[in-house]
């Protein structure tokens, strides 16, 4: 899937199968914050800290964030919040690309 695929997901009320993390992001496009955060903190790895340290500061607890970031092992990020969901969203559909190469 590319990031024009995912794009084009978002116009679905329903997200189409994926990863967790990209789940969370589908979630937090469509403005579902507590679902999204539901599905990144019990994703237990350094991609599942970055997508839980994006959503709280999209919610704006930048302490919380930080110590996701930190987690993440990924300097906080200090861009526009679209920015770094295209960051995500483009990580992750490569990692996911890279599993179904295999």
């Amino acid at each position: 899937m590319t990031l024009d695929d995912f794009r084009r997901s978002l116009q679905n009320a329903a997200a189409p199968p994926m990863p967790a993390l990209l789940e969370a992001l589908w979630l937090d496009a469509h403005g579902e914050w507590d679902a999204a955060h539901r599905v990144a903190q019990d994703v237990d790895t350094p991609d599942g800290s970055w997508v839980h340290a994006y959503l709280h500061r999209r919610e704006g607890d930048r302490s919380n964030a930080r110590y996701w970031y930190r987690r993440a092992g990924r300097p906080e990020a200090t861009d526009a919040l679209t920015a770094e969901w295209d960051r995500l969203a483009q990580h992750l559909l490569s990692l996911s690309d890279q599993t179904h190469a295999e």
